[in-house]
């Protein structure tokens, strides 16, 4: 048995979206899809006294409006060391900041991408490795493609050996069940509902900001406030909110 997401990178994504990927055995980053504007490949979100606030990726688009997210090239460098400055000014007073920082820290003022896929993924599998999520990441491109939505995602898990693929909810408005059931795929629906609130800075409590936030603020303790993820911690007894049903395509 072996249970399969597939899934479109996005820039330092919310809880849920990690959740999804300890949920199961192989991760598929799906970058071969066509770059979307405005959208979580490459901005997310952080908690600041003003509000929530967007950090963006600057990417190039002019004439490029066909472009898959693996082809999309970053706009420069500076976006990086502006985007630490915004993190380490709003959460430089949180629990864990100084032990987050010090692996986080480097990814930004150290390395350099030219494209958004290597950055997304580089910062998935630091945090995967912080959170102790053991799962396979591999790319789509690792496979060979077919055609259409729903029968590319077939093939895909075919090859990778899947008997269960896991989706995100958005995805129930197009997918093709019984494109699965004929070859003997089972899909299930990720849910994203209930999760528990944690400390948090700056106001009302928000969700779907990025997991950056529940790291700073929770440090080793985060997997309490997560589905998925094994922690030694007790269970949290902290009140639940509705999560959003976001951010995790198709």
């Amino acid at each position: 048995m072996k249970k399969v997401a597939i899934v479109q990178s996005n820039y330092i994504p919310w809880k849920g979206y990690f959740d999804l990927i300890a949920a199961v055995d192989e991760f598929i980053l799906y970058d071969d899809m066509q770059f979307t504007r405005r959208d979580w490949r490459n901005r997310n979100q952080i908690k600041t006294p003003q509000g929530v606030q967007w950090l963006t990726v600057p990417v190039q688009v002019r004439g490029r409006y066909h472009q898959a997210i693996r082809e999309t090239r970053i706009d420069g460098h500076d976006w990086a060391a502006s985007h630490w400055r915004s993190l380490e000014a709003n959460y430089k007073r949180a629990p864990y900041f100084d032990e987050i920082r010090q692996w986080l820290r480097p990814i930004y003022l150290e390395e350099q991408f030219d494209h958004l896929s290597p950055l997304n993924r580089r910062l998935l599998e630091a945090v995967c490795r912080y959170l102790g999520i053991g799962t396979r990441i591999s790319h789509s491109w690792d496979y060979r493609l077919g055609e259409g939505k729903s029968e590319r995602l077939v093939d895909l898990c075919l090859q990778a050996g899947a008997s269960e693929y896991l989706s995100g909810p958005a995805a129930r408005d197009y997918l093709d069940e019984s494109l699965f059931a004929a070859q003997g795929i089972t899909v299930s629906w990720f849910d994203y509902s209930g999760y528990p609130q944690y400390p948090q800075q700056w106001g009302d409590f928000t969700h779907g900001v990025t997991i950056l936030d529940l790291l700073f603020n929770c440090g080793p303790d985060a997997p309490r406030f997560m589905k998925h993820i094994r922690s030694s911690a007790p269970e949290s007894t902290a009140p639940t909110g509705a999560a959003p049903d976001m951010r995790v395509s198709p």
